[in-house]
């Protein structure tokens, strides 16, 4: 069969002349005799193409394309109208309503093959656009999901992170929510290359990245964030709730054994955590040095540890080594000359202008002579 076609019209005589010419020219025709009937068989049998009858007894086909047209299911059937009606405003109506031929009654059977074949290959050529615009869309996603995922571990990779630590850190600002950053490194990762291969070593981080995503919230982003670290933002949540993370975290990565060789060992990690408070600049990458501060103590600690980022002083700000300006050194009197109570006069010959710098105490400057003016 060349198409499935659906033949709505109330004339019976009509409607078996039409079908008998469609049978010929080897199209299966199935007729509805009102257009409460053809509503339902569009949605039942799915035709290629409805052939509408304009005047029917109980709804006139321009109200049955329009519920065809709006109707998600048949909206993209092709709808050729019939009728007897040749006024320019009866076609534009028609055409108006989403139909997408018009076709006046008597029509001689050539013709109705020529619009029907029309029909069914713009339909055909929409239908290839839309398949070729799914798969252009799913290789999107797919180019979009290799240049975001770290394809060892399948988390999100550092340049992800980093455009999420972005928004997230502009959102807490705005919003002055909590939002808590961890850094994970694998204690002694490095012999586990050295002595079993980087296959061994892959297995660990491909397992430590599953512990990770099975301890987070779905609102939780975990990132590999190089080698054998990681990286977990924590929203709405303070550097108390992180530590209870970063604790369940660190139990387990711990638990799991990997056996290599007929080795059997356990992998231990250590974390530094810090929070939005931590940060004074409005520079996001900040929250990340602060966790990495927290991970160098922890590591320097012991490892298989969690280390709460703190500035050493509220006035040291993150990211640099600013402090306080020296203090100015006091020089006290000597004991065996008393401190004066108040100001005292000193003579000085006019013309003299004083020094910008004060002289050592231990010079004196000789009189000159001269007119003298007191200055206090």
């Amino acid at each position: 069969m060349k198409a499935k076609i659906l033949l709505i019209d109330d004339s019976e005589a009509q409607s078996n002349q039409i079908r008998e010419a469609l049978e010929r020219l080897g199209y299966e025709v199935t007729r509805a005799a009102s257009g409460m009937t053809g509503l339902q068989l569009a949605r039942t049998i799915s035709p290629d193409l409805v052939l509408l009858d304009v005047v029917m007894a109980d709804i006139d086909g321009f109200a049955v394309c329009r519920w065809l047209k709006m109707n998600a299911e048949t909206r993209e059937i092709p709808v050729i109208m019939l009728t007897i009606r040749t006024a320019l405003a009866d076609r534009v109506e028609g055409l108006n309503i989403g139909a997408d031929d018009y076709l006046a009654k008597p029509f001689e059977d050539e013709e109705l093959e020529a619009r029907i074949f029309a029909a069914l290959r713009v339909k055909a050529a929409h239908a290839e656009l839309r398949e070729r615009n799914q798969q252009l869309e799913s290789m999107l996603h797919s180019v979009e999901a290799l240049a975001s995922t770290d394809p060892l571990t399948g988390l999100f990779n550092r340049r992800r992170f980093a455009d999420v630590l972005k928004r997230e850190f502009a959102v807490t600002k705005r919003y002055r929510n909590t939002l808590s950053c961890l850094l994970l490194d694998l204690d002694h990762f490095k012999s586990i290359n050295d002595r079993f291969g980087h296959d061994a070593g892959d297995q660990v981080l491909k397992e430590v990245a599953r512990r990770i995503t099975g301890s987070l919230r779905e609102v939780d982003l975990a990132a590999r964030y190089g080698g054998e670290e990681f990286v977990v933002l924590l929203p709405h949540t303070s550097k108390t709730d992180a530590r209870i993370v970063a604790e369940r975290l660190l139990k387990n990565v711990r638990k799991q054994e990997f056996n290599f060789g007929g080795e059997v060992l356990s992998v231990t990690t250590s974390i530094g955590c810090a929070g939005n408070s931590d940060v004074a600049s409005d520079n996001a990458e900040e929250l990340v040095k602060c966790a990495d501060i927290a991970l160098y103590e922890a590591k320097n600690g012991g490892r298989n540890r969690v280390v709460m980022f703190s500035a050493p002083n509220q006035e040291r700000t993150v990211g640099s080594r600013q402090s306080l300006p020296a203090p100015v050194p006091v020089i006290p009197f000597p004991a065996s000359l008393p401190a004066p109570a108040g100001p005292f006069p000193v003579s000085m010959p006019l013309g003299v202008r004083l020094p910008s710098a004060a002289p050592s105490p231990d010079v004196a400057e000789p009189p000159e002579s001269g007119n003298p003016a007191k200055r206090t």
